[in-house]
């Protein structure tokens, strides 16, 4: 292989790279302005590989987040995240 070769190449390496990482920074960007998406019990409790009544233990142990709607009790997704990444300390 030529040098020429070798330099188009790296150029055409770090065009995509350069394009890989704006596509990455944009749909973060997006993902963190979008709204938590609430879960139910059910859900949430699949997620964690939990039945409902443990679910329904560490909510009332504060260990996870929650709110009600009417009658319907919902779990944010960002806090069955929380929850995971405080289960290792």
């Amino acid at each position: 292989m030529t040098p020429q070769h070798e330099a188009a190449i790296q150029a055409a390496t770090e065009q995509l790279v350069a394009a890989l990482l704006a596509a990455v920074r944009a749909e973060a960007a997006a993902t963190e302005a979008a709204p938590d998406r609430l879960l139910s019990v059910g859900q949430a409790a699949a997620m964690l590989g939990l039945g409902r009544s443990a679910l329904y233990g560490q909510l009332e142990a504060g260990r996870l987040r929650s709110l009600r709607v009417g009658r319907r009790r919902l779990v944010p997704a960002g806090a069955v995240r929380d929850f995971i990444e405080g289960a290792g300390r």
